[in-house]
């Protein structure tokens, strides 16, 4: 046999080693972990998201091409009568020294907006409801703050 033909074979060959390796679940990114929904292992998001809230377990996700990155992290969500949005968003801006217009001026340290209302993550006191912002603790929003980026997908469950 020619050179060609066992170029053919090993390419062959090659792609059906790939091919029940996927299968498998021996290739693809390190972490990555899908339920036959197609939401992400561990969450209530796609794999689309960038960022993942759930907030009746308070809880909140990084996401990078369908795998965790950083969490589960705990979060306080809004209040009675200032509930946090549900829904799918996107990053629309960021501020690190943000100061709240609507709320006499309350620090929003690493503020991730992304939603209508002002509606956005940051670091935040956990121990009491905010008024519809995704609080989180100090390390927690300095990583989505240097992880999120304006048109990001969010989605909140």
């Amino acid at each position: 046999m020619g050179k060609h033909s066992r170029a053919a074979r090993l390419r062959a060959r090659s792609l059906v080693v790939a091919a029940a390796l996927v299968v498998l679940g021996g290739l693809g990114t390190v972490g990555t972990a899908q339920a036959d929904d197609g939401r992400v292992e561990g969450t209530p998001c796609s794999e689309h998201a960038r960022a993942c809230v759930e907030l009746g377990s308070k809880r909140a996700w990084l996401i990078d091409d369908g795998a965790v990155v950083h969490g589960p992290v705990p979060i306080s969500p809004g209040g009675p009568g200032h509930e946090t949005p549900t829904g799918d968003f996107r990053v629309e801006w960021k501020h690190t020294n943000h100061r709240s217009a609507e709320y006499d001026g309350a620090p929003m340290p690493f503020a991730v907006f992304f939603a209508e209302g002002g509606i956005a993550f940051h670091e935040g006191d956990l121990r009491r409801p905010s008024k519809g912002c995704v609080r989180l603790g100090h390390d927690d929003a300095v990583e989505f703050y240097n992880v999120l980026e304006v048109g990001d997908a969010v989605e909140v469950r």
